[in-house]
C-alpha cells in the first residue's frame, strides 16, 4: 500500500516539476521565474525524500538537505542580483 502512495506522490511531484518548467519558460517577469525555480527545488527535495522512503536508506535524506541549502542560497543570490544588480557588495 505504501508503494502505491509513493508512486502517486512521485507522479504528482513530477507533474508539478513540469508545470514549474512551463512557468520558467512562459513567465511574464523575472519574479515569476525566481519563484518557479524555488518551487522546483522544493519539488526536487520532495522527490528525493520519497525515493529515500522507497529505498529505505538515509543517504537520500542527506542529499535532500544539501539541495535545500544550495537552493536557498541560490534563490537569495538571484533575488539580490535582480534587485540590486550585484550579489556581493
Amino acid at each position: 500500500m505504501i508503494e502505491a502512495a509513493i508512486i502517486f506522490a512521485a507522479t504528482c511531484y513530477g507533474l508539478a516539476l513540469l508545470l514549474n518548467l512551463w512557468r520558467i519558460v512562459v513567465g511574464p517577469d523575472s519574479a515569476n521565474r525566481i519563484l518557479a525555480l524555488d518551487t522546483m527545488v522544493i519539488n526536487l527535495i520532495a522527490l528525493l525524500v520519497l525515493y529515500g522512503i522507497w529505498r529505505s536508506t538515509p543517504m537520500y535524506f542527506e542529499a535532500a538537505m544539501l539541495i535545500a541549502m544550495v537552493g536557498f542560497v541560490s534563490t537569495v543570490a538571484y533575488c539580490r542580483f535582480v534587485l540590486r544588480g550585484n550579489i556581493i557588495e
